[in-house]
């Protein structure tokens, strides 16, 4: 068992919903990293996605698309991606699984990429570009490694191919609410909720989380249903940038807001304090 299945297995006997919070590796600066992802999971984040900044991520909205070309600027590698789940792995046994994009990748050589992630303490992969009929780029190398690699679905991807994703998937199979980018808004309540119907009845080896265009507790309810949870990215960066490029406020403060983040998503409004600053 894997840390990922260990976590579903614990929330669905608890008859939680997941949540995934993204963020991506050396925003809003490399040092503010770590800390971050400390205090989403002290706030409640059942795995984290740490995203591997990239030059042109094609999946991604405007939010995500600067945080990634903030940590380029900063110089940002993806060895630091490594160092940063190392030092999260000292204190957390909570999930985390790397998003990003092949090409880096395949320049870092995907065993040697596999086999680093894995004795840094990486537990999955999402990669928006690899669609399933490149899967063998990296399937048998993340399988010998350890880690689960996670596929994306669409409204509009076809009933048999959601199947054959949900067979190749291990770890979880990632519904995209929308046919747009990360930060976009949600579509019409009715046909996204057809849709994870849809897909729920199709993903049978998997858990089914959701994502793109979450931004609150009340959002997380409405995409739920159907679902075993949720994934936030946009609203927790834009939140992130929001803060840090406030130089009035000390970094304790920052965090806590962080943290309150967190928990307001997890838990709704009767969390104490809690604000996502949507």
């Amino acid at each position: 068992m894997s840390r990922l299945s260990d976590t579903f297995d614990t929330l669905r006997a608890r008859g939680e919903k997941a949540l995934g919070l993204f963020l991506t590796n050396g925003f809003p600066d490399p040092a503010s990293t770590l800390p971050i992802l400390r205090a989403v999971d002290a706030g409640g984040a059942d795995f984290i996605e740490l995203g591997m900044p990239f030059s042109d991520p094609l999946a991604e909205g405007l939010p995500i698309q600067r945080s990634s070309a903030r940590a380029l600027r900063q110089g940002v590698s993806m060895e630091d991606a490594f160092l940063t789940v190392e030092r999260f792995r000292e204190r957390s046994r909570t999930p985390v699984l790397l998003m990003g994009y092949v090409n880096p990748i395949l320049r870092f050589g995907v065993r040697a990429f596999c086999r680093r992630a894995a004795a840094s303490g990486v537990d999955g992969l999402i990669l928006p570009d690899l669609p399933l009929e490149e899967r063998g780029l990296l399937a048998g190398e993340a399988r010998a490694a350890g880690l689960d690699l996670v596929s994306l679905i669409a409204p509009n991807t076809p009933e048999a191919r959601v199947r054959a994703i949900d067979e190749a998937t291990s770890g979880f199979v990632y519904a995209v609410s929308i046919t747009g980018l990360t930060g976009s808004g949600l579509g019409a309540h009715e046909a996204v909720a057809a849709y994870l119907e849809r897909a729920r009845r199709l993903v049978a080896r998997n858990p089914l989380l959701v994502g793109f265009g979450i931004r609150s507790h009340a959002d997380a309810l409405r995409l739920t249903g159907h679902t075993d949870g949720f994934i936030v990215g946009s609203a927790l960066i834009e939140h992130v940038e929001r803060m840090w490029d406030d130089a009035s406020v000390p970094e304790t403060e920052k965090l806590a807001s962080v943290r309150r983040f967190a928990e307001a998503l997890k838990r709704g409004p009767r969390a104490e304090g809690a604000s996502t600053d949507a």
